[in-house]
């Protein structure tokens, strides 16, 4: 079972790694949109900004299912990639359906992927409350600005 804990907290971190560095990337193309001011007055940039920023994390989020998956291979648990990816995202999500399931050697990596994707999902709504507060905020400072011209 030690075995199991150590393979399911590498993994965790690893995942937690690609989730920070998509976390990064989206905040990253926000401020540069912001910087450039294409963002932050128009609803409908803005919208498109967010959904932008929701696409990244969503890529975050299938990369960490297959590294999931990867390691459920390696580990004998899957001949193949497409049913170990849908077992993995099954975890990842908490869906937890229970039509597929691991050995008893390894069973214990699905909830341990699911606490990664509790995590990851939270971190994802987190980053996106907080850009689109700012998106927010900036568009009503900017309106204000525009009515308060004689």
């Amino acid at each position: 079972m030690g075995m199991v804990i150590l393979v399911g907290l590498g993994v965790t971190l690893s995942a937690l790694v690609i989730q920070a560095l998509a976390a990064g990337l989206g905040t990253e193309a926000m401020t540069e949109l912001f910087m450039r001011r294409s963002v932050g007055v128009s609803l409908w940039r803005n919208s498109l900004a967010t959904l932008m920023l929701i696409v990244i994390l969503l890529a975050g989020h299938m990369v960490q299912v297959a590294v999931w998956a990867t390691v459920f291979m390696s580990n004998g648990e899957f001949s193949e990639f497409a049913i170990a990816f849908y077992h993995s995202a099954v975890n990842y999500t908490t869906l937890g359906y229970g039509d597929i399931v691991m050995s008893p050697r390894w069973r214990l990596l699905g909830p341990m992927e699911a606490a990664n994707g509790t995590l990851a999902f939270g971190w994802s709504t987190a980053v996106i409350v907080t850009v689109v507060i700012r998106l927010v905020r900036y568009r009503h400072l900017a309106k204000g600005r525009r009515s308060a011209r004689p």
